[in-house]
């Protein structure tokens, strides 16, 4: 800006370049903001100092307008009573105030042009802040929803991530499965023992009933002779 803002670092036409290139574009911003602050207090502070500047040259171009009007006036009654000579020197005053009046109303012009242009340049200055500001909640949110996937990421790669739950479940399921069958192993072995020795003892029983029978068959025929 020509009448106060100094060389930055960083411009609003490279910041955007930057901050793609940032690995920490909210500090960068913040860095933005910070000087863009400075150049508004810088071109409020000048704003106040030309706004009082103007209203001091304004009244000196009011006061030699009065003095001039006056003198003028002061001129007319000295001629209406035959006083040329000193018609004459208010006249020259007048010329004196005419003089001041031009003077200072070439001050008070190019003082109105320098306030005009700070009053433009200040209200670029706001506008640039507020577009930049937007920007920083929007890198803040960037950089936010960044860290919350990274702490996901780190989440998923500690517990194995969601998608091993149902391998988890079906490694279970195997192995109770793989229990279930031994366990029916297990009983159907049991059971066919039992049969086995049921029908092992079913087999002593008829050779005992065998054997007694055919000793009592003997005694009886050992009783005959």
């Amino acid at each position: 800006m020509s009448v106060f803002r100094r060389i930055r670092d960083i411009t609003v036409a490279t910041l955007n370049e930057k901050l793609e290139q940032s690995q920490d574009p909210v500090r960068l911003i913040d860095q933005f903001l910070h000087s863009t602050r400075q150049d508004i207090a810088e071109a409020e502070k000048l704003q106040q100092q030309c706004q009082v500047h103007s209203r001091q040259l304004k009244q000196q171009v009011d006061q030699a307008e009065t003095m001039r009007f006056k003198r003028e006036e002061q001129a007319l009654l000295a001629l209406k009573a035959g006083e040329e000579h000193l018609a004459k020197l208010a006249l020259q005053e007048k010329l004196i105030y005419e003089e001041k009046i031009e003077q200072y109303q070439g001050l008070l012009s190019s003082s109105l042009e320098s306030l005009k242009e700070i009053e433009e340049q200040l209200g670029e200055l706001r506008m640039e802040y507020q577009t930049v500001y937007s920007k920083r909640q929007y890198y803040v949110a960037r950089v936010e929803t960044l860290r919350l996937q990274q702490k996901m990421n780190e989440r998923t790669g500690s517990y194995g991530g969601g998608h091993d739950v149902p391998k988890m479940f079906n490694r279970l399921e195997d192995r109770i499965s793989d229990w279930e069958l031994e366990a029916r192993s297990l009983r159907d072995l049991r059971r066919m023992g039992q049969e086995y020795m049921d029908q092992a003892g079913e087999s002593v029983s008829t050779i005992l009933e065998k054997e007694l029978a055919r000793l009592k068959q003997k005694l009886n025929n050992s009783g005959k002779e």
